[in-house]
């Protein structure tokens, strides 16, 4: 929010509580509504509806296509019901039905009730696509010409008709039963003669999504074209709607905080952080915790298994957490970038040899890096400190090595991991960075001893 209209919270607190509703108009009229549906947001739920009322109406619709779904929610319990019919209908049917989308069933059905008899034919259409798909997202306003029209007519179209559509961007081509034929930027009609035919601009390559299409799936069509809006079409190419990159980029945004959540070991969180209750929260974070936990039991058994050695070699005990720390964090890194390359689409589940190839470069490099500085940190202590005994070579022998297989390992099961999930049809985010570090920290203990036991037989180990 601009510092600007930070300044005058205190002068509309003044106002609310003096009820000078003009002296509110006067001070709200001017800004963008971006701005004000920030500061309308910071109020209560008994003001932020004494504010929106002074609003003009075309105002009024913008602030609240830019509140946040709970705050719109919020709202509307305020506010009289010819109140609520004047902002659904007049906005965007993208954005009411992601805001129909989120309330109870009666509510929503009450809902519809208000609307005018086109707009509620609009928001039942969009309502009876599945949840997540395109056609939720689309808009009905756009601009639609025919190829035997000239520039002159499709320019007074736009004038007469372009008031309404979500863009003028593009402009859609198409036939006389509505199937798309191509879509034209809008620039090229602005340069063309007003003659020209519609036919004679015409190239029939175009980009459109299906009605049916995942939301997620657009994202990447979206940033293939470059167009700000694309054309929807139904299973037999009819153009039906449009979708904009606002609403996909909000859908990318969604997914992107959903596999953030999931690689931190959390499901992902359906409201704001600060927003939702303790109680969800909870229940979205115990979860994982209870798999990793009983994940990192096996740790436990693991060191049993190890118990003669550690008796007869105590100094071994001191490098566990350095070791399978090294080996999850590893792990963990590898996962990560697999995961993110995964999603921009930038490798595949047929390209695994060469991702392995990678990680196993990448993991001797890396554990010979950690492993010579784990070698020369216990040679300079063993110069001022008898703490790993006269066999303090052989014990950073043990630990360099250790760290390489270790590191090695990690890297290989980090990376490899999301690409079985992603063949298993799961989500690969589910491979979480604890998750790897998890079951790297059980597996890396076997490799530590099992280095250990080659290389200090019959000097620390009998």
């Amino acid at each position: 929010m601009p510092v600007e209209i930070k300044e005058i919270i205190p002068e509309l607190e003044l106002a609310l509580e003096k009820r000078d509703f003009s002296r509110i108009r006067e001070a709200l009229i001017d800004w963008p509504a971006l701005d004000l549906a920030n500061l309308i947001g910071d109020f209560s739920s008994e003001d932020r509806v004494l504010l929106f009322r002074c609003l003009p109406r075309l105002l009024a619709t913008q602030t609240f296509e830019y509140l946040s779904l709970d705050k719109q929610q919020e709202l509307l319990k305020g506010m009289a019901s010819d109140e609520i019919a004047v902002i659904l209908n007049a906005m965007a049917p993208d954005d009411r039905t992601g805001l129909f989308e989120e309330l109870p069933g009666a509510a929503t059905k009450k809902m519809l009730t208000l609307l005018s008899h086109e707009e509620r034919a609009v928001a039942n259409l969009l309502l009876g696509y599945p949840d997540g798909s395109v056609g939720r997202l689309m808009t009905p306003d756009y601009i639609g010409v025919h190829p035997e029209w000239t520039v002159q007519q499709v320019l007074d179209h736009i004038r007469w008709h372009g008031h309404d559509s979500e863009t003028l961007n593009v402009i859609y081509v198409v036939d006389n039963r509505g199937i798309l034929i191509d879509d034209i930027r809008m620039r090229v009609f602005l340069l063309a003669p007003l003659t020209s035919l519609v036919s004679d601009l015409m190239d029939t390559h175009f980009t459109s999504l299906k009605a049916t299409d995942l939301q997620i799936s657009a994202v990447p069509v979206f940033r293939r074209s470059g167009l700000t809006a694309l054309p929807v079409t139904d299973s037999d190419g009819m153009l039906i709607g449009i979708v904009t990159i606002d609403d996909v980029l909000d859908v990318a945004e969604a997914a992107a905080t959903e596999k953030i959540h999931k690689i931190g070991g959390s499901e992902a969180l359906d409201e704001p952080y600060i927003d939702i209750s303790f109680r969800k929260m909870i229940k979205k974070r115990a979860g994982w915790l209870v798999v990793l936990f009983l994940g990192e039991l096996l740790t436990a058994t693991a060191m049993g298994f190890f118990e003669k050695e550690i008796a007869q070699a105590v100094v071994l005990a001191l490098f566990i957490p350095l070791i399978i720390s090294s080996g999850g964090n590893a792990g963990s890194q590898a996962a990560t970038l697999v995961i993110r390359a995964l999603s921009l689409g930038e490798v595949g589940v047929r390209q695994w040899w060469k991702i392995m190839k990678r990680e196993l470069l990448a993991g001797l490099t890396l554990g010979g890096i950690l492993g010579g500085i784990g070698f020369l940190r216990i040679a300079a202590w063993s110069l001022f400190t008898p703490i790993y005994g006269p066999h303090w070579v052989l014990v950073g022998l043990t630990v360099g090595v250790a760290l390489v297989g270790v590191v090695l390992w990690g890297v290989c099961a980090g990376s490899m991991l999301p690409l079985v999930l992603q063949r298993l049809g799961a989500d690969p985010a589910t491979s979480s960075a604890p998750l790897v570090a998890t079951l790297v920290d059980v597996t890396g203990l076997a490799i530590y001893f099992s280095v250990a036991m080659w290389i200090l037989k019959g000097t620390l180990l009998g």
